[in-house]
């Protein structure tokens, strides 16, 4: 071989490498996101509109306010209802409150249902302590997607999609049969509804993940995640866009984390991550705290990818922000889901973030999927906050106050009084179930005179944990 040949030879060589090791940057906005509940089902089942229930879910998914039999059942649970009351609640009258039947169904069910303390003037969705647990069919499958958050593997943890054992995603277990959030492709009612109100502007996600080596395996990593202010852009067929820009905000909603990236896949370190969560109602929108938490990356060959993230997320957290985006009654008896019983579930499951003060965990292992497509993630001209919509200032306020009151009832296990202002004092909207459980509008009702309890200390047969 020449000289100038070895010379050349050399030059190429330092070029492809030089080329490798140049810095790379790439962003992407979320365009679906979800909790990593495994489906499961079988693809060739069919009886008429109905969801295969799905090996995970040998019971089916959760009927709950679905049918007056399943409401009778519920509330025979109510120590101070008499089974003729029962019966009247689940099969209501139309007389004196609509004519619609549906109508009829729904306000007189949802009254009910915030009111199933042992006595008659706790409210149910504040204090869930104080309610008989109604029962939560969870998820038996041993597959399910997420992270290995404490380094062990467990008896009760998941083996991953791919067979990587010790995955931590008891949120799946305590809730991955409940209705509105289950469903074959995402589906799941209330997983359309969020991705919904998402895509049309309630809130935005991107990622931007940066290195300084090859982007296909890279060991000096950089991943932002966090709250943009900018729209989601649609492209004319309905779909997310590709390549538009967005700005990323460096606000409570920002996490900044080390990662790694190999044969294209990026995982990050295990830490503390902050970003926007789950929403339907701008009430709703928080910052989503997994604590210990990781997030991956893995490309698609179309240039999107699949993002994966988990940790520790505090289960009072979820609770509320599931429970109080109206009322508990309305959210409950719309989506078919109890309230009480995920309470219950989440307290079953939790297994991080121990308090020593009550002795019991606060936090639930978790993951969520995110679909990712292409775009530009850019600084902002200059430093700004998550904007706040004025006109929803008073049902933020009412959400807080609902929340923190909650969070106090299932911490201490004492009573506590439906605050001013909160939705759950309004949830029941005059209507009174009275004797017989006819319901009786105008009489002032628990609807509008409020939960008069004072703080009081849990006893009973429910009266715990």
């Amino acid at each position: 071989m020449s000289k100038s040949t070895l010379k050349f030879c050399c030059i190429a060589l330092l070029t492809v490498a030089g080329a490798q090791a140049a810095p790379w940057v790439k962003g992407y906005v979320v365009a679906f996101y979800e909790p990593a509940y495994r489906f499961g089902g079988r693809a060739d089942y069919s009886r008429g509109t109905e969801i295969e229930p799905g090996v995970d879910c040998p019971r089916g998914s959760t009927v709950h306010f679905a049918v007056p039999k399943q409401v009778a059942q519920s509330l025979s649970l109510v120590r101070w209802r008499s089974p003729k009351e029962v019966e009247e609640i689940a099969n209501p009258p139309a007389t004196g409150l609509s004519r619609d039947p549906a109508g009829v169904y729904f306000h007189t069910w949802r009254a009910a249902s915030a009111f199933r303390g042992y006595n008659r003037e706790i409210e149910t969705y504040i204090n869930p302590f104080a309610a008989e647990d109604p029962g939560q069919p969870q998820v038996t499958s041993r597959i399910g997607e997420g992270f290995n958050l404490d380094g062990k593997v467990k008896p009760g943890d998941f083996v991953s999609p791919d067979g990587e054992k010790g995955i931590d995603n008891q949120l799946y277990r305590a809730w991955g049969c409940d209705a509105p959030w289950r469903g074959a492709n995402g589906n799941g009612t209330l997983v359309l509804r969020s991705n919904d109100k998402m895509v049309e502007g309630l809130y935005t996600i991107v990622l931007r993940i940066s290195g300084n080596k090859d982007p296909m395996n890279d060991d000096d990593v950089t991943v932002e995640i966090g709250y943009s202010p900018d729209q989601i852009v649609k492209d004319a067929r309905g779909n997310v866009g590709v390549d538009y820009s967005y700005r990323l905000l460096h606000s409570q909603q920002y996490s900044k984390l080390k990662a790694r990236v190999k044969d294209g896949v990026v995982e990050t370190e295990q830490a503390d991550i902050h970003m926007p969560q789950i929403a339907w109602f701008e009430n709703q929108t928080r910052d989503a705290f997994f604590r210990q938490g990781k997030i991956r990356v893995a490309p698609n060959a179309d240039g999107t990818a699949a993002g994966l993230v988990g940790g520790y997320r505090d289960f009072r957290d979820l609770y509320t922000q599931n429970a109080f985006a109206q009322s508990g009654g309305v959210q409950g008896v719309r989506e078919h889901e109890d309230h009480v019983a995920l309470y219950y579930a989440l307290r079953r499951n939790a297994d991080g973030m121990f308090n020593p003060k009550t002795g019991r965990y606060d936090g639930i292992s978790s993951a969520y999927r995110m679909k990712l497509v292409p775009v530009f993630v850019v600084e902002p001209e200059r430093p700004m906050d998550i904007p706040s919509r004025v006109s929803e200032a008073r049902r933020r306020q009412a959400f807080d106050l609902t929340a923190g009151a909650t969070i106090k009832a299932v911490d201490t296990l004492v009573v506590q009084a439906v605050p001013s202002g909160s939705g759950e004092l309004t949830a029941t909207d005059g209507i009174e179930i009275g004797v017989g459980g006819v319901p009786i509008r105008g009489r002032g009702g628990r609807g509008s005179r409020g939960n008069p309890v004072a703080d009081e200390k849990a006893k009973g047969p429910s009266g715990r944990p």
